[in-house]
């Protein structure tokens, strides 16, 4: 009877995993809404840095933007400590960008 019961509990301790380690990448932050201070601070970066391409042909446009976008990142965070996903800022520019036509 011991025996069996040793068993159980060495499978039970089996079955727990250990929380998978996510990279860098992959982490979610957590979506909270946007100071009016930071929107105009990444509204300015984004238009000082040409993010649209309006003012010419861009080689590699994809590459370029994704740079302009970690810039972004950096500054948000380096000045308001918020951490925001470039996904999460590119998603709020598009919004402003749309309601700037309405």
């Amino acid at each position: 009877m011991v025996d069996k019961e040793q068993v159980h509990a060495d499978s039970s301790s089996n079955n727990e995993r250990p929380e998978p380690r996510t990279s860098r990448s992959q982490r979610r932050f957590k979506a909270s809404n946007m100071s009016f201070i930071e929107m105009v601070e990444m509204v300015e970066i984004l238009k000082r840095a040409d993010y649209d391409g309006k003012h010419g042909p861009y080689p590699n446009p994809n590459v370029r933007k994704t740079k302009i976008m970690t810039k972004v990142v950096k500054s948000l965070h380096r000045n308001f400590g918020v951490q925001r996903s470039k996904d999460q800022l590119k998603k709020r520019w598009s919004d402003l960008k749309l309601k700037e036509h309405d």
